[in-house]
């Protein structure tokens, strides 16, 4: 069903909206919280997970997902322009993972040259990055974990003892970052709150850190969020819609510089959300109810513009539509909670590619149906013992192009459990077994090849494994974790030709270490973490092919954050790191090393007494012009004496300015 006939029958009209990465209302949440496993937090910071807190979007003020999660070691983005940027957890791209915003569930990647970010920074309120064993409300196939993104509500946005407010936030850099700019109207009025942002930014093609302009990667992200609230009696419900789009010239594979090919073509990549939301505003014990159905429709539209030249280069049209519904309720039990529900999605996924070709069909549709029941309990014990443990029971039925039909039904379960055995020192130690379904992989590679799935096609299965150690002495918190991930038969797309099977692949797996560590004063905080990541494949090195699991190694972060209370001031910076990555099998198939990369970002905040509401912002990243793409993101490579990838090389210094003013 399309977003448009599900908006005309709820009658929802387009509205806009503004950024959220200045919430007013400030929380002072640390980026690593050590406690503990109780409170929903099992397989987050506890365990070797990332938070990015709402006063973290703040400081970091991001224009983009790489800016985003600059702070996490953990997680790496390709580079390139805005919609090619992939996201990956440990090596593990995101479509291995349950996405949610706002608990709706995301669609995975159609394409490895585009990307998987989901939602537009300046709508955040907070991330939660869940690495390795997923909780089993965290959604259907949580195979390497979960990602839940939070975006704002006029709750957030009101300054206390208000009703109505707006907020205007503009900026400017050089380098092409251009103009971006955001308008926010949010308030409540009786039983009734609503909030309407948008947002829009504007630039040209970005010059890496040696001077030389990168095709296609001028900024073009547009959106819009709106939220509705209604109170009756002890119920609430709360009618949602948002829309990203992304409308510029783009290089044909827009993260890599394919033969330095500067030539571009017009591109539209768009997401539509809409969901209804029914909770409780006075939950008991036995009823926390929440209830949500929602649609969302992904659009990728490139025209025909290669038709009897180069045909199958990228272009083609791209429809993945979606309709589910989540169902939960908590219960209140003794020492904790049961999480309990259904959750439920009809996914259609369909590819136009203009009829390049008499063997390959023009138009391919095939769907997926998932129905699920879950449990999820945590407990917190006297004895120093917390506990989370699940289960999950799925049907999942996969009808494909040729009209052949695969269903089944499967298990998963997962446990944590920790103790604390001296006052601020815990071990846990987590694992799950979660079955995945029949995946789908990167349905736009259809586009190119007359694809059959092979009739022996299995679902899919992870599991996952890791024990760690936190601790807080004073200010100071840390901790350490183990992590070994493993995923089997995903699909795999081989092509000869015109022609192509889908089959299962082999077992990836990332095996590593993950280590943070955060020291907190009156007035600031210093913090720091580090990532070791091995990612194989059937045993042997992964190459960095752009693929859905990508070699990191060694990465790690430092950053501090100060206010300087007599200036109404604020500064910080944040420092990048990755280590060289090389290989044997890297060598053998043309593949330069990945080098060694160390960025630096900056930024100073003011808040104007002269006006009240009203901030200043100045942001310096990459201060030392340091020329690299970032670690998930293709190498150079001689594919042939006539063929060869170039690196989608990151922005160079980059100096923008921001105006805010809350009124």
């Amino acid at each position: 069903m399309k977003i448009s006939r599900f908006m005309a029958l709820c009658g929802v009209s387009y509205v806009a909206f503004a950024s959220a990465g200045f919430a007013q209302e400030v929380y002072e949440l640390d980026m690593i919280n050590v406690s503990l496993v109780d409170e929903g937090q099992e397989n987050v910071e506890a365990t070797g997970g990332a938070v990015i807190s709402e006063e973290d979007i703040e400081v970091l003020s991001p224009q983009n997902v790489s800016e985003l999660f600059a702070r996490e070691s953990a997680v790496t983005v390709a580079g390139g322009a805005g919609p090619a940027k992939r996201i990956h957890v440990f090596g593990m791209e995101q479509s291995n993972l349950a996405v949610t915003v706002d608990g709706v569930p995301q669609v995975g990647t159609s394409w490895h040259h585009t990307g998987s970010s989901v939602v537009d920074p300046a709508f955040l309120k907070s991330v939660e990055v869940e690495a390795g064993a997923a909780a089993a409300d965290a959604g259907f196939a949580a195979a390497a974990g979960a990602v839940r993104y939070e975006t704002v509500s006029a709750y957030d946005m009101l300054a206390d003892g208000d009703v109505a407010g707006g907020r205007a936030s503009l900026t400017y850099g050089d380098n092409g970052q251009g103009f971006s700019g955001s308008l926010a109207s949010f308030g409540i009025y009786e039983n009734l709150d609503w909030m309407v942002m948008i947002h829009a930014q504007d630039g040209d093609n970005y010059e890496a850190g040696d001077g030389t302009e990168m095709p296609g990667t001028a900024p073009a992200a547009k959106g819009l969020l709106s939220k509705f609230g209604y109170e009756f009696g002890t119920s609430r419900v709360e009618l949602a819609y948002e829309r990203s789009e992304d409308d510029e010239d783009r290089v044909i594979k827009m993260n890599m510089d394919l033969n330095h090919d500067d030539t571009v073509y017009p591109l539209d990549v768009s997401r539509d959300t809409l969901s209804l939301r029914y909770t409780s505003t006075a939950p008991t014990d036995m009823w926390d109810p929440d209830f949500m159905i929602y649609a969302t429709q992904n659009d990728y539209w490139r025209p025909n513009y290669a038709s009897g030249t180069r045909p199958f280069n990228g272009d083609m049209i791209l429809d993945d539509d979606v309709v589910g519904g989540v169902l939960k309720n908590t219960f209140t039990v003794g020492a904790g909670s049961i999480s309990a529900g259904i959750d439920f999605a009809k996914e259609d996924f369909s590819i136009d590619n203009y009829g390049d070709s008499t063997v390959v069909p023009q138009y391919t549709d095939l769907s997926t149906t998932q129905v699920g029941a879950f449990a999820q309990g945590r407990f917190s014990f006297a004895n120093g013992i917390d506990l989370s443990a699940g289960l999950r029971a799925d049907y999942h039925k996969l009808e494909d192009m040729d009209g052949q039909t695969f269903e089944g039904t499967g298990l998963s379960a997962n446990a944590t459990v920790s103790y604390e055995f001296a006052p601020g020192f815990e071990v846990f130690a987590g694992g799950s077994r979660t079955w995945l379904g029949y995946d789908v992989g990167e349905f736009a590679l259809m586009h190119a090849a007359d694809y059959s799935i092979d009739p022996d096609y299995e679902a899919g299965t992870a599991t996952n494994f890791k024990i760690g150690l936190n601790g807080t002495v004073g200010d100071f918190s840390g901790g350490i974790a183990y992590y070994d991930t493993k995923i089997k038969d995903l699909a795999n797309y081989l092509r000869s030709g015109d022609y192509g099977t889908i089959s299962n692949s082999g077992e990836v797996r990332s095996k590593g270490v993950t280590l943070n560590g955060q020291y907190n004063w009156d007035t600031g905080r210093f913090g720091a973490s580090y990532t070791k990541a091995d990612v194989t494949e059937d045993g042997d090195f992964v190459i960095p092919d752009g693929g859905t699991v990508m070699p990191v190694s060694d990465l790690a972060t430092l950053y501090v954050d100060q206010e300087l209370p007599s200036m109404n001031m604020k500064v910080g910076a944040t420092v990048e790191w990755a280590g060289k990555l090389d290989d044997d099998l890297m060598e053998a198939g043309g593949y330069k090393a990945h080098d060694s990369y160390t960025v630096v970002n900056a930024y100073a905040e003011w808040m104007l007494p002269q006006l009240e509401g009203a901030t200043l912002r100045l942001g310096v990243d990459n201060i030392f012009d340091e020329l690299y793409y970032e670690r998930s993101s293709y190498v150079y490579r001689e594919i042939s004496d006539t063929r060869t990838v170039y690196p989608a090389y990151a922005s160079g210094r980059t100096i923008s300015l921001t105006a805010t003013l809350d009124f």
